[in-house]
């Protein structure tokens, strides 16, 4: 029972974010009592923090799938973002701007717990790029990692980036052009055209 309240915890979460889903409303979606919950999760806050933390587990491990596949850096950044998006649902919720907000706590634990990650991730993405003639090899690569990282965190905040205005999809497609566009050598840059002239076919 505890892994279903979990799973469907995070669906409810990911869709109508955490502000407005209730105990009762997860409850009443599982046909169970709220005390049912209250067994496995003593608050919302345990609740909310079950599910940021499953979400991160999964998204990490997938990324490490990916990149385990040894993709040429440029597509595997890419094939990171698609993978992101599909189990992010394309975050119509704002979840990282909601857990900033209510659970600030939360928020803070979960971006140290990401930095970690994602900054290996990138430092290898960004050797491997240097390595391969994709990125110039001046780049500064702790520099462009924790950059990365920061501009990752900053498309996400919904009073600079409205999302009636910018999708998550959006933001995320033409950071990522723009981060790739900064780094690339020639070869760079063609195998990043070749990528999106594929993706808009």
């Amino acid at each position: 029972m505890k892994s279903k309240i979990l799973e469907k915890s995070i669906e409810m979460f990911l869709n109508y974010g955490f502000k407005s889903v209730t105990m009762d409303d997860i409850s009443e979606q599982l046909g169970i009592s709220k005390k049912t919950i209250y067994a496995h999760y003593k608050n919302k806050t345990k609740l909310v923090e079950a599910t940021t933390m499953a979400v991160f587990e999964l998204i990490s491990s997938g990324i490490d799938c990916i990149c385990e596949l040894n993709k040429n850096p440029i597509e595997e950044l890419y094939a990171i973002k698609s993978f992101v998006m599909k189990h992010l649902k394309d975050e119509k919720s704002s979840p990282q701007y909601q857990l900033q907000k209510y659970y600030p706590e939360l928020f803070h634990a979960l971006k140290k717990k990401q930095l970690e990650i994602m900054q290996e991730c990138v430092t290898n993405n960004l050797k491997k790029g240097v390595g391969q003639e994709l990125y110039r090899s001046e780049i500064d690569i702790d520099f462009i990692s924790r950059i990365y990282f920061s501009g990752i965190i900053g498309i996400k905040d919904e009073e600079t980036f409205p999302h009636d205005v910018f999708t998550p999809n959006y933001l995320l497609e033409n950071y990522l052009e723009y981060h790739i566009r900064a780094i690339a050598t020639e070869k760079g840059l063609k195998t990043l055209q070749n990528l999106l002239s594929k993706n808009e076919n």
